[in-house]
């Protein structure tokens, strides 16, 4: 994690849990010659238009009131939900995932595959368990924690 993300979150996180959201990701990134922050925010019932300018406004004012100021560059600020596919960073968000349609892609390719995508049906500290439909077939999966690189909700086709 950056600096720049550590110090934004650590500044916002009161603010952000006042106010009933959840942070799901920042992150701080150079797209082109431009940098972009950026909070992506979830509540129960999702989050609204209304709610990423309100909570853009008060990130604006922390983030302005601090001296000496701690992203010096010129950049972006953007407020967003995680989206449908939202990603699973941590372990609240993997339980709550429980029963849901997730994609995990790999380190490296498992099987000759660098994704798979199924039903989270089971959760331990070393791997994570999946039903995934091969053709008109179901199968159980297990992958081992250290070979995700990423896990996020999935929508099924």
């Amino acid at each position: 994690m950056s600096k720049v993300v550590s110090l934004v979150e650590e500044l916002t996180q009161e603010i952000i849990a006042e106010q009933g959201f959840e942070l799901v990701d920042l992150e701080f990134v150079k797209e082109g010659k431009n940098w972009f922050l950026r909070f992506y925010l979830d509540k129960p019932g999702g989050i609204d238009l209304e709610d990423c300018a309100t909570m853009s406004e008060k990130f604006s004012a922390i983030l302005d009131a601090q001296n000496p100021d701690p992203i010096p560059q010129a950049y972006f600020l953007e407020v967003s939900s995680p989206g449908a596919e939202r990603p699973l960073k941590t372990e609240e968000d993997l339980q709550a995932a429980l029963g849901k349609y997730i994609h995990l892609s790999f380190y490296k390719a498992l099987d000759g595959e660098k994704f798979v995508e199924g039903t989270l049906t089971d959760i331990n500290d070393e791997s994570l368990v999946l039903t995934v439909k091969v053709k008109t077939r179901t199968k159980e999966v297990r992958i081992e924690r250290n070979q995700i690189a990423k896990a996020r909700l999935a929508i099924q086709f």
